[in-house]
């Protein structure tokens, strides 16, 4: 995420997006072909081990690649001014939520074709299936261009004044991080409490079949969340539903675990509600609070920073449920909910103490503002941008009229 939100900026979306497709494709393809010497299983787990971390460079690359320019786009020709936000989401946090339920539904039809007597089969297919997707995506990038945004704004040709960057935008930066930090160390260890869910509906049937099945259910619930969310964010964030389901759940959860269907559909309201506000939102304000010039690190780093509180998250809540009273208690299964919603509060807080409102054609007129201020600072900015003589005057005049906007907002 750091690494090519640097070279998104510097060397091109496109470059960044295709490098991150092509990642994925190789390396879920010799994932999916781990093998050790000697057919040993040590050096095939090992082997398994270094292409799955190889994978997750270039689906990390995702991010600040896939994700900015996404949300330069959403700023295009041809979208509606009340549904630039709605698109980015759609194309974003909802992709990567149905992501999570053909993670689980894949593996699931293969084991339905093979049958517990050729697993092999069924998990060396389940990774090399990732192979698909990429290149279908390699492919279509090809023929893609450099966002407008990016052709007018980059800092490709000149030097990056990163002091002035960080006086000018380290309060919304910080607010951000700290906002996808909560929004990770909240999500990911909540993922856990989906084998209690699927223990009592099964009454603990431990078979492959009954797991994944489960969690393709458990795995739906965040789809409506993120798509619901989808056609309100250009209109209100939803950044404290999560917290008051979750307030709900933590009074009443001894009553809902005696009822398991309520605790399934609360919990299921429950993480959908986090889907609808601080998923789609987080990455929303990363995508489109800072300037075009450096919008892949501003973006790599809020995100890498989320994966911090995601890792601690789920090393921490084990020692906090003991904390409680255990996973054998009524207080040691509630504390979560009740520590997981008070952070839903604060991350509301933080966002709207330290990150300004989003505009339609923001980005643009953030653009048009930083550059403002660089000149104001003596920066040069001559040698901004890498347009074409064909995008020189389209590009130009829109930039004229964002920027008659910006200086009349300000007088």
């Amino acid at each position: 995420m750091l690494t090519f939100g640097y070279l998104s900026d510097k060397l091109g979306r496109k470059f960044g997006m295709m490098s991150a497709t092509g990642i994925v494709a190789v390396f879920s393809g010799l994932a999916a072909a781990s093998s050790g010497a000697h057919h040993s299983l040590q050096g095939m787990l090992n082997m398994l081990s270094a292409c799955r971390f190889l994978l997750g460079i270039g689906i990390g690359a995702e991010y600040p690649c896939g994700s900015v320019a996404a949300s330069e786009q959403s700023e295009g020709e041809g979208i509606s001014k009340n549904a630039q936000h709605r698109w980015f989401v759609l194309s974003t946090n909802s992709m990567l939520d149905c992501g999570f339920v053909m993670s689980n539904f894949a593996p699931l039809v293969l084991l339905w074709i093979f049958g517990n007597d050729h697993l092999r089969a069924v998990w060396r297919l389940s990774l090399g299936l990732g192979v698909v997707p990429a290149l279908v995506v390699f492919i279509w990038r090809l023929k893609m261009d450099e966002p407008l945004h990016y052709k007018l704004n980059s800092m490709t040709r000149s030097k990056v004044p990163y002091w002035l960057i960080i006086k000018r935008y380290w309060v919304p930066l910080s607010g951000i991080s700290l906002s996808w930090f909560l929004y990770d160390f909240i999500v990911y260890p909540f993922k856990l409490y989906a084998s209690t869910v699927v223990d009592n509906i099964t009454h603990n049937d431990d078979s492959l079949i009954a797991v994944l099945g489960w969690n393709v259910v458990i795995s739906l619930f965040y789809v409506p969340g993120t798509v619901i969310g989808a056609f309100i964010v250009d209109y209100i964030s939803g950044l404290l539903a999560q917290a008051v389901i979750g307030f709900i759940m933590s009074g009443l959860y001894t009553h809902l675990t005696n009822h398991i269907a309520a605790f399934t559909v609360v919990y299921g309201i429950f993480l959908s509600l986090g889907e609808l506000g601080p998923g789609n939102c987080v990455a929303l304000f990363a995508a489109k609070t800072g300037p075009t010039a450096v919008r892949g690190q501003f973006y790599g780093l809020a995100a890498a920073i989320g994966k911090v509180g995601a890792f601690v998250g789920t090393w921490a809540f084990p020692p906090m449920i003991e904390a409680f009273g255990g996973p054998t208690t009524a207080r040691g299964n509630t504390g979560p909910f009740w520590v997981a919603s008070g952070l839903a509060v604060l991350n509301a807080i933080v966002v709207f103490s330290t990150v300004k409102p989003l505009d339609h054609d923001g980005m643009l007129k953030e653009d048009a503002a930083f550059r403002q201020y660089l000149e104001q600072n003596g920066y040069d900015t001559s040698q901004m941008g890498i347009l074409s003589d064909s995008d020189t005057e389209s590009v130009e005049s829109a930039a004229a009229v964002i920027r008659e906007e910006v200086l009349d907002e300000k007088e």
